[in-house]
């Protein structure tokens, strides 16, 4: 893999990587330092991916699991009132509680299928599941998701 090939692939995929990272961190600054920590790994361990088709799988998951590290050290250090807010309104306020509402496990596939238009199968890859596991986890969120927007 050279530079030039990276350095494309990673601003052609910068807005799913914020919108993944927001899924999980919910807070703008957060998510930039965890996009530049992914390309940093990303770069340092390019010679492990096999197959270049799989670049966005494979970028997706170490920026999950940054994401993830992010949150543990959150844990740790910081408490919940210092957790600002993030600085963007996204489109639909209604849309976006009720989303927020969904447990983690529920929300982000929902949003790497509908925001991202990712597939199941890129999803199963990146979160690590099968593809039924997916399939279930999607159909129970848009369940309560109806439920949530129904009670409004």
């Amino acid at each position: 893999m050279d530079k030039d090939f990276f350095v494309r692939e990673i601003e052609a995929h910068s807005g799913l990587l914020y919108r993944v990272a927001y899924t999980i961190l919910r807070n703008d600054d957060a998510c930039r330092d965890a996009m530049q920590d992914t390309a940093l790994k990303a770069w340092e361990k390019r010679n492990t991916l096999r197959e270049e088709k799989y670049f966005r799988t494979w970028l997706t998951r170490i920026l999950i699991n940054t994401c993830y590290d992010t949150v543990k050290k959150r844990r740790r250090f910081v408490s919940v009132e210092e957790i600002s807010e993030p600085e963007v309104s996204p489109p639909e306020p209604w849309l976006q509680m009720a989303l927020q509402n969904l447990p983690e496990k529920l929300r982000l596939p929902l949003v790497m299928c509908y925001s991202e238009g990712m597939s199941y199968a890129d999803i199963a890859q990146v979160l690590k599941l099968t593809e039924a596991a997916v399939r279930g986890r999607i159909h129970r969120a848009k369940g309560q998701l109806r439920k949530e927007l129904e009670a409004k």
